[in-house]
């Protein structure tokens, strides 16, 4: 990669909403380009998803969807964002992913496209590809992406900071004028070169939190990146608090993050406890096992407690339907760990799934900050409220992405010369410490076990409190680490998490009203240590 290369779109990730801005961007004949901190472009949360992406169902409306995206995020939902994804993405679905890049999903006898459905959907309205939904689409946009002119695709660079034009400018006046992201420091993960990267827009498309957490559905590139990036710069954050956790991941020690889709349930299996005995019906009367998610997830939480049970179990061999053809992903990894799904129950434990907060955007992506855009889950446009209903992650990736390309396409103006000319190379350290890999790997230990015994499913006062305290400490001291050491991508995303587990915990220690997926109960949780 040139040194003080320039771009009229800087897009950090690769996910859908990465790929789609990239899309619309290189359409509108700008200048694309892409970094991934992966070698493997493909790796990131939208590979992973597997319930499938909002369409068009046939039975469906806007306003019926918009009712239920509202009623499962507790009516805290931007009543414009939600309008406006429920009435133009299942529309964007049809033309681009159907019509346009051809994502294999599944098709009835008739060669219609099949609908599945979730929790809290009124119809069936999913598509989907088995339960491997995220990884046609992650391939079949890389795919398409690859193919297309004006893209740079740069794997295994690590955007460490946003340059902005304020803070990082030689130059005394340019402090006075207004604030502009105009690029981003890029880390060579392979060389440790460290080169800055100029643009007319940078997009935050990093994706989430869930690696902040000891359990977790994510990969582990899942570490907050876009988010600690975006706080450093002073945009706004909102809705930190509502982190979703998903009800249902694969209780073994031979598959650590798997996760159970929630169409599972949604084609009929039910959770039952350590004595089979079905419970939902305690905690949610009239939706039960179909319940929205943070619901489930509690629900199960407080069952293993009054049970005194690791984990409880999902009914699949009660299932009238195939589940080796409509479920093929996740009977074969059962099967690899010694269970065969048709005959005996799932284990299952909730686990940090989705961010609904994240960086403020208006629904072209943009931030509070000229020049900076977020998309995906690195962002909230308020549609998700206080917790996200099933599939409709990858359906406002798909719209927040299209339209963020659209969006910098008509005022896309790269920084002038003078202005690159006045950008400082990265400085490094003069006496660089060698980073130890077992002091960062210690590091993520203590974050990701603090996130989930403090800031997890359920919260008290007491232990947010104790949260902060920790982070706190922590963060002051993996600051003067991250600034003597030699850069690595794990030593960057260390600083990231520590910045982006504050901000969550913050959010919530302020936050004292239970709502969505953020429940607090004052004083001491069940069971809490001292």
């Amino acid at each position: 990669m040139p040194e003080n290369d320039q771009f009229d779109v800087i897009i950090l990730g690769t996910g859908i909403s990465g790929l789609a801005s990239a899309i619309t961007a290189s359409e509108k004949g700008l200048k694309v380009g892409i970094f991934s901190k992966s070698k493997d472009l493909e790796e990131t949360n939208t590979l992973y998803a597997q319930g499938g992406i909002v369409g068009t169902g046939r039975d469906d409306s806007p306003s019926l969807l918009a009712e239920d995206i509202i009623k499962t995020g507790d009516f805290l939902n931007s009543t414009e964002a939600v309008n406006l994804l429920s009435q133009t993405g299942p529309g964007l679905v049809d033309e681009y992913l159907v019509e346009k890049l051809g994502i294999p999903f599944s098709r009835d006898s008739e060669g219609k496209l099949d609908l599945a459905r979730e929790a809290v959907h009124s119809v069936r309205r999913i598509y989907y590809d088995r339960d491997t939904s995220g990884k046609a689409i992650e391939e079949g946009m890389l795919s398409y992406v690859k193919k297309m002119k004006g893209i740079q695709i740069f794997p295994f660079h690590m955007a460490i900071d946003l340059i902005s034009s304020c803070h990082h400018s030689t130059d005394t006046q340019a402090r006075y004028g207004t604030n502009r992201i105009i690029g981003a420091y890029i880390l060579n993960c392979e060389t440790k070169a460290v080169s800055p990267v100029f643009g007319a827009a940078v997009v935050l498309a990093t994706g989430g939190i869930g690696h902040l957490y000891l359990h977790s559905s994510n990969p582990s590139v899942a570490t907050g990146d876009g988010i600690a990036m975006a706080y450093q710069a002073g945009a706004s954050l909102i809705n930190s608090e509502y982190v979703q956790f998903h009800p249902t991941t694969l209780y073994h020690r031979d598959a650590e993050n798997f996760l159970i889709s929630e169409a599972v349930r949604g084609e009929g299996a039910i959770l039952i406890n350590k004595k089979g005995e079905p419970f939902m019906e305690r905690y949610n009367p009239s939706l039960k096992d179909l319940a929205p998610r943070d619901e489930v997830a509690r629900s199960i939480y407080m069952e293993m407690e009054r049970c005194g049970s690791s984990y409880v179990y999902l009914d699949t061999p009660r299932m009238s339907i195939d589940i080796r053809k409509r479920f093929p992903g996740i009977y074969s990894k059962c099967l690899d760990v010694g269970l065969d799904i048709t005959k005996e129950p799932i284990p299952v434990v909730p686990a940090a799934h989705y961010f609904c907060g994240g960086v403020k955007v208006n629904m072209d992506g943009q931030t509070t900050i000229p020049g900076l855009y977020a998309v995906g889950e690195t962002a909230c446009t308020g549609v998700h409220g206080a917790n996200r209903l099933a599939s409709i992650s990858l359906l406002e990736g798909l719209v927040l992405g299209l339209r963020s390309g659209w969006s910098i396409s008509e005022k896309a103006e790269r920084p002038t010369l003078q202005m690159r000319r006045s950008i400082p190379q990265w400085i490094f350290p003069e006496n660089e410490d060698k980073v130890d890999p077992i002091l960062i790997k210690s590091d993520v230990h203590t974050i990701k076990s603090l996130m989930w015994n403090y800031v997890g499913i359920i919260r008290s006062t007491k232990r947010l409190s104790r949260a902060l305290s920790d982070l706190n400490y922590h963060a002051h001291r993996i600051d003067r680490f991250y600034r003597q050491a030699g850069l690595t991508r794990d030593l960057v995303e260390l600083r990231n998490s520590v910045l982006a587990a504050s901000v969550i915990t913050k959010a919530a220690y302020n936050n004292r009203h239970s709502r969505g997926c953020h429940f607090i109960v004052r004083g001491e949780a069940p069971h809490e240590e001292s």
